[in-house]
């Protein structure tokens, strides 16, 4: 190669792998237009925006990726669900969402409610699972026998509300049937993305 072509093609070299990473790793920081999926695509804004801790603000997204360990409990993906302060620029995590591998399918939970017909899975006020159609696992590159993705919402837990007095920011029923159809969503667009629906 003529020596006068080389640093070109090191610098193009570095922008290609530049476009590579900028690609597989989301943004910290989401820029105008907001877009509109959330989590990996496992969430419409529509649907992310479902669970509030009662203070409102524009929703966004703090998502990581980790491959982990090829053990069964490996985390795939994880996401922090998040809403601007009042003044715009102060996030505060609302939810977290996991997807990761299990060794069994989400059984049910005392006092919860299904996530109706076609999902395994239950949710709570403050918490839910969904265990993604079978063959999912093979698809995301688990040698767990399930893929299972859980909810959790801080602000919802009774017993940290009732250690500070204070009542839920959503009615419990509300806030239950709002994750019932976050954990459907995840389920139904994680088969979808990655081709394994029943």
């Amino acid at each position: 190669m003529d020596k006068k072509w080389l640093p070109l093609t090191i610098t193009l070299g570095v922008a290609g792998v530049a476009v590579v990473v900028a690609s597989v790793w989301p943004d910290d920081v989401e820029k105008p237009p907001l877009p509109q999926s959330l989590c990996h695509g496992a969430l419409s804004r529509e649907t992310a925006e479902l669970i509030d801790d009662g203070q409102g603000g524009e929703v966004s997204a703090g998502a990581w990726e980790s491959k982990g360990s090829t053990t069964d409990s490996a985390v795939f993906k994880e996401c922090h669900v998040l809403r601007a302060g009042q003044d715009g620029a102060k996030r505060r995590g609302v939810y977290k969402l996991a997807v990761e591998g299990a060794r069994s399918a989400s059984g049910a939970k005392k006092g919860s409610a299904p996530l109706g017909a076609g999902f395994t899975g239950w949710a709570l006020p403050d918490r839910a699972e969904v265990t993604l159609p079978t063959g999912c696992a093979a698809r995301m590159g688990s040698d767990a026998p399930h893929i299972r993705a859980s909810l959790e919402v801080p602000s919802q837990d009774e017993e940290r509300l009732y250690r500070r007095g204070e009542k839920p920011p959503v009615d419990p029923d509300t806030a239950t049937r709002n994750n019932a159809t976050v954990m459907r969503e995840v389920a139904t667009r994680l088969a979808e993305r990655y081709g394994c629906a029943d």
